[in-house]
């Protein structure tokens, strides 16, 4: 594709789809479900805003009728000059202006509920897209079709429902006024009703097509969406904004920023002059068929086969029916419409959980054998979409209060165990005890209670440094004793005590007066988090002190060792002098376990732990 040289199209755009009126009725199926929705988020204000539509629906027909009787009672009180029919003339006048003060109420205050039930549906909807986001497997976050729904559910269907609520009120509202208005415009002449009807039709077909193709082209380029969004974040970022300036990538970046955007507008811009030719044509129709109908009324007026009130009338009502025929079957297109980007939402939240938080269906709090530790049995697993396991039939056992260590060159597997045994992962084949007892029959609560995790990539929350440390224990997520307590273990405090207002002190730079650390004193931060699971009986850290200096990598496993007596502590690193300290050490290598035992023992083997280690000694000399 001209303009694309990274190729990130597979296909060309979507054609333009075929509109029949079964593609245009089955595609209202999520109405209902919208409805409940806004029903549930406010009901006092959608009861509210159905009666202001059934008002605005009668109103206009109700003055209509009142204009008539008032031209005619104009006409004949300029003919008599009685005081009676002045003041019957009057009478009309005050009538029409207490219907036109009741129109203005009516719309003033719809406006005012749309606005206040816009902003609670848009929370309640972002709220339900999280609360999804939250139940999804970590494998479903690693695929790159779950972020595209959460990209079009969140850029769409947020303001979906509200919208088809209000096109919803609008209909009926439009029904209600465009029933009586075409019983005025009846009288006058049957055919009327078919010019109408035949005028607005072809429009409201269109819209529906164009609507259509809106869709279709929304969904197909969502993937270079994110990318657009990802490259104005790596520019605008003050983590990425390092590298960006020291490799100078800010130029190429932008231009590739830009190239997405000029791919995207063409398709928008050839979609909307197709659409745009298409509306003045169709309102080219709309107004050679009004001003015929004028030309007609206006004849019979001259031939006085009606009265001049009543020609007034019926072309007001014609203007009046056209509009609200146009307006009703823009809502019916619009309708349309939503439940299209609704099948956005809808799509996302009906996702069928897999892996791991699909399974997660126990409700077990203690197993048979607390004496079990931990034990893989046969445990293998492959990614999705991967050929090749990234583990293959492993088995180990880890007994309660001992310190296992693994080691391995990267790829090797050693952070897909740790997420098994989190929980993360569901086995392709074997499975993960601990007590005893499977995982997946576990109460995923417990569980997680006992599991304390820090890897590597561990996150850097743009948060105080308190909650930094307790979100390791949402129970003890405000507790400051507790926080210090965790600060302690994992070294932190020092840290913390230079810190302008210690665990007050906001870090990271995207908020008012955050403080940056460093590397190793994030990560000093991140193991103290760890150590908030003060119930926890098995402590993984997945190279926990790759960020620090020797010396602190010294007094962390130091300390590690002494305030995890009693717990089962998983350690994966790349350092031997930390590795040493196990009581165990297993070797993977592509996925499979290759040695096992002390550090003594392996070296004694000579194998590939022996190998490494003093691949890594020599670099000390």
């Amino acid at each position: 594709m001209a303009g694309n040289p990274h190729g990130r199209r597979s296909a060309p755009a979507p054609t333009s789809g075929t509109l029949t009126w079964k593609s245009i009725v089955g595609v209202f199926g999520y109405a209902r479900r919208a409805l409940g929705l806004v029903w549930a988020t406010s009901r006092g204000v959608t009861i509210a805003l159905g009666v202001g539509a059934v008002v605005s629906g009668v109103a206009p027909t109700a003055m209509a009728w009142a204009g008539k009787r008032l031209v005619d009672a104009i006409v004949t009180a300029s003919a008599t000059h009685e005081v009676a029919d002045r003041d019957a003339a009057l009478m009309w006048v005050a009538i029409e202006a207490g219907l036109a003060l009741v129109l203005m109420i009516s719309t003033r205050l719809i406006n005012i509920l749309r606005s206040l039930l816009r902003a609670q549906l848009g929370n309640r909807i972002n709220v339900m897209i999280l609360e999804k986001a939250l139940s999804l497997d970590l494998t479903q976050f690693e695929d790159s079709e779950t972020y595209d729904m959460l990209t079009r559910a969140r850029r769409e269907a947020s303001s979906r429902p509200l919208s088809m609520v209000m096109r919803t009120f609008s209909l009926a509202q439009g029904t209600i006024a465009l029933a009586g208005l075409l019983g005025l415009l009846a009288a006058f002449s049957p055919l009327a009703l078919a010019v109408l009807v035949g005028a607005a039709l072809p429009a409201f077909v269109a819209e529906a097509k164009f609507s259509g193709d809106a869709f279709r082209l929304f969904r197909w380029r969502t993937p270079e969406t994110r990318e657009q969004v990802y490259v104005e974040t790596v520019l605008a970022r003050e983590d990425h904004a390092k590298e960006v300036k020291l490799y100078d990538l800010g130029p190429r970046l932008l231009r590739r920023y830009q190239a997405i955007f000029d791919r995207v507008f063409a398709d928008d811009r050839a979609l909307s002059w197709r659409r745009g030719l298409w509306g003045i044509a169709l309102g080219v129709l709309g107004a050679a068929a009004f001003y015929g109908m004028y030309v007609w009324i206006a004849l019979a007026a001259i031939a006085q086969t009606i009265t001049l009130g009543a020609m007034t009338m019926y072309v007001v009502v014609f203007r009046q029916a056209q509009s609200t025929m146009g307006n009703l079957l823009s809502d019916v297109g619009g309708l349309y419409e939503d439940n299209l980007y609704l099948s956005t939402l809808y799509e996302l939240l009906d996702l069928p959980v897999r892996g791991a938080a699909a399974g997660k269906v126990g409700g077990a709090t203690a197993g048979p054998d607390p004496g079990d530790g931990v034990r893989f049995e046969h445990v293998s697993f492959t990614y999705p979409g991967a050929s090749t396991p990234a583990l293959d039939d492993v088995s180990l056992h880890v007994p309660p209060g001992s310190k296992l260590a693994i080691v391995g060159e990267n790829g090797s597997g050693k952070t897909t165990l740790i997420k098994l045994l989190a929980g993360l992962y569901v086995p392709t084949q074997g499975r993960v005890l601990v007590d005893g007892l499977p995982l997946q029959e576990w109460d995923a609560a417990t569980l997680r209670r006992r599991i304390g995790v820090i890897f590597q990539d561990f996150v850097r929350y743009q948060l105080t440094v308190g909650e930094n440390i307790g979100a390791g224990d949402d129970r003890a997520y405000d507790d400051r004793a507790r926080w210090a307590e965790a600060a302690d273990k994992g070294l932190a405090a020092p840290v913390i005590a230079e810190l302008p207002t210690g665990y007050d002190t906001q870090l990271g730079k995207w908020f008012r007066e955050g403080r940056e650390l460093s590397l190793g004193q994030w990560q000093k931060v991140a193991l103290a988090r760890a150590f908030m699971r003060k119930d926890a009986d098995i402590l993984v850290l997945d190279e926990p002190t790759a960020s620090m200096d020797a010396a602190a990598e010294v007094a962390i496993f130091d300390r590690f060792r002494e305030r995890t007596k009693d717990q089962i502590a998983i350690v994966i690193s790349h350092r031997f002098s930390t590795v040493r300290m196990a009581d165990r050490i297993v070797v993977l290598d592509g996925g499979k376990v290759i040695e096992s035992g002390s550090h003594d023992e392996l070296l004694a083997q000579g194998g590939r732990y022996a190998t490494l280690f003093k691949l890594q000694a020599r670099g000390y000399q």
